[in-house]
């Protein structure tokens, strides 16, 4: 809820500081924090709450990499008694880690992934996957670059309690949990425009029997000072197999402010 997402907030503050005073670790180790907040009230009163953390950690034959995000977001709206009341609209919460070994070839790696999405309104209740592959640099250019990474991985997913979707001998798929084994690709575009602005656009695909499901995000920064950036971002997730009552594509905007040292 609101105090897991003000958590994170919170636990990035605090990384910041304690690398903030650790010149060693500078070194090594790339830490953000993002924030993000809309509160309005009045005629209409929502409340977003959105945070994050990704910290990179660059060894001599590892590069590792850890997310932490989360999203909260409630409306008042007006139930059929025509009362007024606040009701959640989205909640979502993800971790990630991935561990790239480096190759002797510039710029190409092996790597282990794995991640875990826990979403109250997505299409799936929660997520896991676990998964390991290659990856090399496409291109290269003073400006830009483009990575792509493929491989196997297993997937594992729960149905949401109140899911109406049945399985091929029509059972209720209600609550049940399913593995598979799945492909995935992930292609990472990074075009720094100017100093002070920079784009990414990222897409992973994770394919399975049951069901593909896509993640892109566009985001733009822009710097507003040595360590302090805006960014715009349009993230769109669509799943090819979900419950009839779901939709299969999922998008949010944000913008948020990124603290970055």
């Amino acid at each position: 809820m609101k105090l897991k997402v003000l958590s994170l907030c919170v636990i990035a503050a605090t990384v910041n500081n304690a690398y903030a005073n650790d010149t060693d670790v500078k070194k090594t180790w790339d830490v953000t924090s993002e924030v993000g907040a809309i509160i309005t009230s009045g005629n209409t009163k929502t409340t977003t709450l959105k945070g994050a953390l990704k910290a990179k950690h660059n060894l001599e034959s590892w590069h590792n990499e850890y997310k932490v995000s989360g999203i909260y977001k409630e409306d008042e709206i007006e139930n059929d008694q025509g009362e007024r009341v606040t009701e959640r609209t989205n909640e979502k919460y993800s971790l990630s880690t991935q561990g790239n070994y480096k190759l002797q070839e510039d710029h190409s790696h092996l790597f282990i992934y794995g991640s875990y999405v826990s979403d109250y309104f997505g299409a799936y209740r929660n997520e896991t996957v676990v998964s390991v592959g290659y990856g090399q640099r496409l291109f290269s250019t003073d400006d830009m670059y483009l990575n792509a990474e493929v491989g196997p991985g297993i997937k594992r997913f729960e149905h949401h309690q109140d899911s109406t979707e049945l399985d091929d001998n029509g059972n209720p798929l209600a609550g049940e949990s399913e593995s598979e084994l799945i492909g995935v690709g992930k292609l990472d575009f990074n075009w720094q425009i100017s100093k002070n602005a920079r784009f990414t656009q990222l897409v992973a695909i994770e394919y399975g029997e049951s069901n593909t499901k896509t993640t892109a995000e566009s985001a733009l920064m822009t710097k507003i000072n040595g360590s302090l950036q805006m960014k715009v971002a349009y993230n769109v997730i669509h799943n090819s197999d979900v419950a009839p009552e779901k939709d299969n594509t999922d998008t949010e905007t944000s913008l948020t402010l990124v603290y970055s040292f």
